[in-house]
């Protein structure tokens, strides 16, 4: 009789709410950490965490990633941490820049070239190299994890949106603006034998999110 494994959980949670009071599309730079509501709901989401059996905890390197799971393996100290620079941030042109109400960067002659394909993008990392980045470290996180574990690897928006979309089989060039990956959502995959099986996603801070304040075209978030 063909022995079944018993499938893993990679639950994948964005960061919280960053201090950038700017408006710096800030990418992968260094020195941008949560702010105060982004640090409440970090705690808020180790609560989420606290009674879940997680058996492997991972992460980006990137500041805001490192502090939004810093309360929840405070809450499982038998559990390391490994830093994962698969589930970084997307490579942007438009990093550093502020865009502001009237899209400013947009207007930048020197950027044009970059605009050129949208479906690429052509400002940043190739969608299709996100896409197989993260299904690396998803099943990396459910070996770790172990057949029936449930493993928690903190990533960003971006990444989690086009992991979603490789692994439900829809196009990954999108509007921004229609990503369904709020602050500190979970996006959670079902690996079996090394094979995404089911996508499932939850917002446990909905009632902490900022209120959206229009809707402005950012070129990766």
């Amino acid at each position: 009789m063909e022995r079944v494994v018993d499938p893993t959980q990679v639950h994948v949670m964005r960061h919280g709410q960053v201090e950038n009071p700017g408006g710096v599309l800030y990418g992968r730079l260094p020195g941008f950490g949560l702010s105060d509501l982004g640090r409440q709901m970090a705690d808020r989401m180790a609560e989420h965490w606290r009674d879940v059996p997680l058996t492997h905890l991972r992460c980006s390197p990137l500041q805001r990633a490192q502090e939004t799971l810093a309360p929840t393996a405070r809450l499982h100290p038998h559990l390391e941490i490994t830093t994962d620079d698969r589930v970084i941030e997307a490579d942007n042109r438009f990093e550093g820049k502020v865009f502001g109400g009237s899209n400013k960067a947009l207007r930048d002659p020197r950027m044009f070239w970059h605009m050129r394909n949208p479906l690429l993008p052509s400002w940043g990392e190739p969608y299709k190299e996100v896409a197989e980045r993260m299904h690396a470290a998803i099943r990396d996180a459910a070996v770790a994890a172990g057949p029936g574990g449930q493993a928690l690897v903190v990533s960003h928006q971006l990444p989690i949106w086009i992991a979603r979309s490789a692994a439900e089989g829809r196009p990954l060039a999108h509007d921004p603006r229609r990503r369904r990956c709020t602050l500190c959502s979970v996006t959670s995959f079902t690996v079996r034998d090394g094979v995404i099986t089911a996508v499932d996603y939850a917002e446990p801070v909905a009632d902490l999110l900022p209120a959206v304040r229009g809707r402005r075209f950012k070129v990766g978030t």
